[in-house]
């Protein structure tokens, strides 16, 4: 599977247990339906039950020390069925980037992006700063180059 399905199945699986937690559920889970019914022959209703069952695992962990792990693995899981519906049923990705443009959460305003900081090269002999944005920061540096103190 390429690269940009990957990140559509993805998101899409973000997306469905993100709804879950949601009051849009009701709204979206017919659409959710529809999309895991689709190609497999399978019962819309057996599906339907299927996505309750996931949510009521889902629901009572929001906001406790389990939300996490729970929500990780059922994403995972639903990550694989979105996998294997594409790869089933090709023509279900647009209605899948229908779903996720229609209820993926927005971006929260005034969030800066991910930041990733490396540092390589052995050992750093001066203040090492990672981060997106720093403002004012000082360094006190002695100057100093005698010999080391022994005290």
């Amino acid at each position: 599977m390429e690269a940009e399905l990957l990140t559509l199945v993805g998101t899409g699986a973000s997306t469905v247990v993100a709804l879950m937690v949601t009051d849009a559920w009701e709204r979206g889970k017919q659409q959710i339906v529809r999309l895991f019914a689709r190609g497999d022959d399978q019962d819309p209703d057996t599906v339907a039950g299927e996505l309750e069952e996931t949510r009521a695992t889902l629901v009572p962990t929001a906001d406790t020390a389990y939300d996490e792990e729970v929500t990780a693995e059922l994403t995972a899981a639903v990550r694989r069925r979105l996998r294997e519906l594409l790869e089933r049923d090709p023509g279900a990705v647009e209605e899948l980037r229908r779903l996720v443009a229609e209820f993926a959460p927005a971006p929260k305003p005034d969030t800066p992006g991910a930041v990733y900081n490396n540092i390589t090269g052995g050992t750093q002999l001066a203040p090492v700063v990672q981060g997106q944005t720093f403002n004012g920061l000082t360094f006190h540096v002695s100057t100093d180059t005698g010999p080391p103190r022994t005290d």
